[in-house]
């Protein structure tokens, strides 16, 4: 058994309608999913990705309005590294990123800023077999794109209470000091640790929730029970409608979810209509006429686009 690399990585916004406006907007991503976190119905769960809503695509945001900025530190994963196709890539985001208002910092094939409260995300020129996972967006060529994860970056006190866990029962490959690779047959990525700051971090706005490995449905029940064997405390498997899930906290304390690649997003929207409207899966949509008034109005992005 392989993880498939990234499946998804979730954070926490306080302001729906300017993550939209960033994630969807500025950095081009697809909204393909606009649901409610199924532990907390009356908060927003927005997953932004590629055209297809693939798995290695999907980052995605709990909606707190209101939520004070949060700070990563042990324990917390602190940067999220997307994939672009080269150097005049790179270029082309500093420049779309400036005129925007961001900082960023360009530096050996890669791009560092922040997202509109706090979260440091990075831009990575990738050598790579796997299929770039894109978004169409009228102001982004299909080659300057974003093309999915190429992995995460986390806070570790004692990086080495957690080898054990990662290469003996994950299957991660150590390819240097404190940093990993995470490759199945059909995509890869990488997760690495950095020394954690002196500063205590605490959740909030601006902050990664957990990062999500990918599985195949089939073998998910088999990581499953080989996590339990290894002493890590797996949650039951959770069925989410358009994955299923396996929760868990790796020994330097990130908090890990296992999830299916499948069923996925298309189960109750049609392709061309992904994130158009409030969906809910079949347990919570008794609920619909509770929640529409309690969740933040929020636009649709490329009917704002094609307006303006």
């Amino acid at each position: 058994m392989k993880l498939e690399g990234v499946h998804h990585v979730t954070a926490i916004t306080g302001d729906a309608p300017q993550n939209v406006e960033f994630y969807a907007g500025t950095l081009g991503l697809r909204l393909v999913k606009k649901t409610v976190n199924q532990d907390d119905p009356t908060v927003y769960h927005l997953f932004y990705a590629d055209e297809k809503g693939s798995a290695g695509a999907d980052i995605t945001f709990f909606e707190y309005p209101g939520a004070r900025r949060g700070r990563a530190g042990a324990g917390m994963v602190h940067t999220v590294v997307f994939r672009v196709g080269s150097e005049d890539a790179l270029a082309f985001w500093e420049e779309r990123l400036g005129a925007e208002g961001v900082q960023s910092e360009r530096a050996d094939g890669r791009l560092r800023f922040a997202d509109t409260e706090g979260l440091t995300l990075e831009l990575a020129v990738v050598d790579t077999p796997d299929e770039p996972l894109v978004a169409e967006h009228p102001d982004i060529l299909p080659e300057h794109a974003i093309q999915g994860f190429d992995g995460v970056k986390a806070y570790a006190v004692e990086p080495e209470e957690s080898r054990e866990l990662l290469e003996e029962t994950l299957g991660f490959q150590s390819r240097g000091d404190e940093f990993w690779e995470v490759r199945g047959d059909r995509r890869g990525g990488f997760y690495s640790y950095d020394r954690s700051p002196p500063e205590r971090g605490f959740g909030g706005a601006g902050t990664v929730h957990h990062v999500a490995w990918a599985t195949t449905m089939d073998d998910h029940d088999a990581w499953r029970e080989r996590v339990a064997k290894a002493g890590a405390h797996p949650t039951p498997v959770i069925d989410r409608f358009y994955f299923k899930s396996v929760y868990f906290r790796e020994p330097s304390g990130v908090l890990f979810e296992l999830a299916t690649i499948g069923p996925g997003f298309a189960t109750d929207e049609p392709a061309d209509k992904l994130g158009e409207r409030l969906s809910l899966p079949p347990a919570f949509e008794h609920l619909r006429d509770r929640l529409e008034p309690v969740l933040t109005p929020l636009p649709n992005p490329r009917e704002a686009r094609a307006a303006r």
